[in-house]
């Protein structure tokens, strides 16, 4: 298995990939996009959506694991504890704080399905938001 591991970092250092190991004790900011089984055509466009403004304005970030997007189906029984967690009441974006270890504080962007059939707007919003919570690492 070392040798494997070992063969992977060299073959990616050689392909000037970085590999940056994700540590859960690592401070982060985690944005959640938590969604059901059944999906609407907007849900897939929040979560596309998403995806896209993170990764337009944070793709260092999220190369480094600075800034980790996951989405969450809450249907599955490993997460439902999310909608208690964060009082989730519709498909939810929400960005969560981890500070050694531990979310420090976490916000549910409730205003994505303000803002959905206005992309510049949607976009905007996601990234002014992680912005300041990437600003408190």
């Amino acid at each position: 298995m070392k040798k494997s591991l070992l063969i992977v970092f060299i073959l990616a250092m050689a392909a000037g990939i970085s590999l940056k190991a994700y540590s859960e004790t690592q401070d982060h900011l985690v944005v959640y996009y938590f969604h059901t089984t059944f999906r609407c055509h907007a849900c897939s466009v929040i979560e596309k959506s998403t995806e896209s403004a993170l990764k337009n304005a944070f793709a260092d970030d999220l190369e480094s694991g600075r800034l980790v997007y996951k989405p969450v189906n809450i249907d599955e029984k490993q997460s439902r504890h999310f909608v208690k967690d964060y009082q989730l009441y519709t498909k939810s974006v929400v960005l969560s704080l981890i500070k050694d270890g531990k979310e420090a504080r976490f916000k549910n962007l409730d205003k994505v399905w303000q803002y959905l059939r206005n992309r510049d707007q949607f976009s905007a919003y996601i990234q002014q938001e992680t912005s300041v919570f990437l600003n408190e690492l």
